[in-house]
């Protein structure tokens, strides 16, 4: 069987197309729409990922104010900088870069951020939004996961759906999401992880099966059933080497897979940007 590639980049890309008008909309109007970010500490990969954030803001027409703390930065700084962002009128979504250095207490800092300003989605505020059907931020990467099943032409109303995994960034709000009633989801959604000894018996006996698990390899061809949509979301990483839990030989039984690179990341990236729009839409609208 050779399976339908399910590849992110084509969905990030119409989500950038339908956001940049609406950004010069809300902007002639007078309302700023900004992502603020802040990175503490010198880690190399993060100060990568969030130059590629600012880059892309700046592209779409969005102001993109930055703050950079130094490894001797306290929880104070820290928490000063975060109140900085939620005060800034020019910000309507504020990033704090993961990881952070040993000293800094990151849930804390995220639980400073303006819940109307949590661009990633997962304050404890917005999951709440999320259980109750709620508007607010979604987190990005299973919002990702919708949108792409959406963009491919995936069915998912009234289908089996088993997410494997049941983090908090990923496994829990997913299966929020996914079984809220609109056209993109309203799944039957079941969700197990590493605990439960018979997993396998449920992903084999989904239409549709997502890899929350973050445990490299860990779905293989024997745990899907043929012509199943499957979707890798988990992954780990080793130094700089991708390692996502499904292994590719699962693509000769899946009718449909995301591809190992290229899949959920360009999603979720979209996700964010399109969260911080919202919000100033949100904040437009309440002035």
């Amino acid at each position: 069987m050779s399976a339908q590639l399910l590849p992110g980049g084509p969905v990030a890309d119409a989500v950038f197309e339908d956001l940049r008008p609406r950004i010069a909309t809300l902007r002639e109007a007078g309302h700023p729409v900004g992502l603020g970010t802040l990175l503490v500490g010198s880690d190399g990969a993060s100060a990568g990922y969030i130059r590629m954030k600012i880059d892309k803001a700046e592209e779409l027409g969005m102001t993109a104010p930055h703050i950079h703390l130094g490894d001797e930065a306290t929880q104070s700084d820290v928490l000063e900088a975060v109140r900085s962002l939620n005060a800034d009128p020019q910000v309507t979504g504020v990033l704090l870069q993961h990881p952070t250095p040993p000293q800094i207490d990151f849930e804390a800092a995220m639980l400073a951020v303006d819940p109307d300003k949590d661009v990633d989605g997962l304050h404890p505020v917005n999951m709440g939004r999320l259980a109750l059907g709620m508007p607010g931020m979604v987190a990005c990467t299973p919002a990702g996961i919708e949108a792409l099943l959406a963009f491919h032409g995936i069915e998912v109303s009234g289908r089996g759906v088993c997410i494997l995994g049941r983090g908090t960034t990923l496994g829990r709000p997913l299966a929020l999401l996914l079984s809220q009633k609109r056209p993109t989801a309203n799944a039957a959604v079941t969700v197990v992880h590493t605990g439960v000894p018979n997993w396998d018996d449920y992903t084999r006996a989904a239409d549709i099966v997502i890899a929350a698990a973050g445990v490299p390899g860990i779905l293989q061809p024997e745990h899907v059933r043929p012509g199943a949509v499957v979707v890798g979301g988990g992954v780990r990483y080793e130094g700089r080497k991708l390692l996502p839990d499904v292994d590719e030989s699962v693509a000769e039984v899946a009718g449909a897979i995301t591809p190992r690179i290229g899949g959920v990341g360009p999603t979720t990236i979209a996700m964010l940007f399109r969260n911080c729009v919202e919000a100033a839409e949100r904040q437009a609208g309440a002035r």
